[in-house]
């Protein structure tokens, strides 16, 4: 037995979103903490990234003081 196809070629959610809402912080703040454009931040944000450097996953985790499988996790 196979698993489904996931939708748009992949099963993961980023929940950043979320957790931008629990710490009170900005999309803004987050790209000025982190180093990286909005642009890139709202592409991951809305579940269109195809990939994400180690290094800017960990820079995140770090601004937002939270875990990789708090930020991403599986929809199927």
């Amino acid at each position: 037995m196979t698993p489904a196809e996931p939708v748009e070629g992949h099963a993961i959610h980023c929940r950043l979103d979320e957790l931008l809402a629990e710490r009170g912080m900005t999309l803004t703040e987050l790209a000025d903490r982190v180093g990286v454009s909005i642009v890139n931040l709202s592409v991951l944000k809305n579940d269109r990234a195809k990939a994400i450097r180690f290094t800017t996953l960990t820079a995140i985790c770090r601004a937002l003081n939270c875990e990789v499988g708090d930020l991403l996790v599986t929809t199927a």
